[in-house]
């Protein structure tokens, strides 16, 4: 089981996850910089390259607002 936290690949579309949990035998992906949570079964799953993390997370923080 992949550990909650780590970030993943949903090979069915391509998208980046930070494991939250999982309800079954799905697990529960979030989006980087949060967003709404999704189900994706474990054999749709591959580890996700620390650059496309990386990158994943800097768009979620290039979309928040800027404190002035």
């Amino acid at each position: 089981m992949t550990a909650p936290g780590s970030y993943v690949i949903d090979t069915r579309d391509g998208r980046i996850g930070q494991v939250m949990g999982h309800e079954g035998p799905c697990l529960q992906l979030r989006p980087p910089g949060g967003g709404r949570e999704w189900d994706c079964p474990p054999e749709a799953l591959a580890p996700a390259p620390p650059g496309e993390v990386l990158r994943a997370r800097v768009r979620a923080l290039n979309r928040e607002p800027r404190v002035p």
